[in-house]
């Protein structure tokens, strides 16, 4: 009963923000076209549901969430066809940002064997397995609002000084996400690496650097977003804010602490490198 009421409260949510964040959206089949967005988002993480809770499998979840977010930029650029400079290079960067993740996330949860452990005690019940996909759909529409209200919005404003700002922070961090990936996975992949934790390139300045490049990007977004905005659809500023709170409280850095802390919180090595670099935001080594 708690798992069906966090889906049908969840989607209520989602549904919900998504109609007052897009007053401002062209309309589409006679409602705002971030409304018909949100759906999509929840339909298409339904649909995917279905398979995966017969297989019981969680291996598509993250390739899903990245084609949830392309599936509602098509349709976003689609309906507010055709769109100024603001919205093709929002819809861009979306794009590039969830082939790159989806694509990486893919690799990396087939070469772990197909499973999450996030996912190991809901998959084989189905309600609950069924809200986490519920969930991945709101991270969607809470996570791109402010490029999909940018793109679909009928208020449209020059190029200045908030475009170029916003581009900027988004190279800033999808580089610090990119590399920080990249930096990681041929740590891993480095035998001699094997048992050790990261601290080398990106990971000397920040313990988590690719979420620090996520947050930074989808800030980026949402300051190109700024001059389009007006009414209810300020209430995409939730954008960056929902990011930062699910990658430093949710289903992020909280949990891999943890975890780190349990295989190496003996180590002095370890001990050393917590205590002189920053958890998120990137600063030179201490020592």
């Amino acid at each position: 009963m708690k798992s069906i009421l966090v889906v049908i409260f969840v989607s209520a949510f989602a549904l919900g923000f998504a109609y007052f964040a897009g007053e401002n959206s062209v309309d589409l089949f006679g409602r705002s076209a971030f409304f018909i967005c949100a759906i999509i988002a929840l339909l298409v993480n339904w649909l995917a549901f279905i398979p995966s809770a017969i297989a019981q499998s969680d291996k598509f979840y993250d390739t899903v969430g990245a084609l949830t977010y392309l599936s509602t930029t098509v349709v976003a650029c689609l309906a507010a066809w055709p769109l100024d400079t603001r919205g093709i290079v929002i819809a861009a960067m979306v794009a590039i940002w969830c082939i790159r993740l989806g694509t990486f996330l893919y690799i990396r949860i087939h070469a772990m064997g197909g499973s999450d452990s996030r996912f190991e005690k809901i998959k084989t019940k189905p309600v609950r397995f069924l809200a986490a996909w519920t969930l991945q759909a709101l991270w969607v529409i809470l996570t791109a609002s402010a490029a999909l209200v940018a793109i679909t919005t009928t208020e449209r404003a020059p190029i200045g000084l908030f475009f170029w700002a916003g581009t900027l922070i988004w190279l800033v961090g999808i580089t610090f996400e990119a590399v920080a990936d990249a930096q990681k996975s041929a740590f891993k992949n480095d035998p001699n690496n094997k048992g050790d934790f990261i601290d080398v390139g990106l990971w000397k300045w920040s313990r988590h650097p690719n979420y620090f490049g996520e947050i930074t990007l989808w800030t980026g977004i949402l300051v190109m977003a700024l001059p389009v905005l007006s009414g209810w659809s300020w209430l995409v500023v939730i954008s960056p804010i929902f990011v930062t709170l699910l990658l430093t409280k949710i289903s992020g850095i909280n949990l891999q602490e943890k975890q780190a802390k349990e295989r190496w919180g003996d180590d002095p090595e370890y001990q050393k490198y917590r205590k002189n670099t920053p958890v998120l935001i990137p600063m030179p080594p201490s020592s």
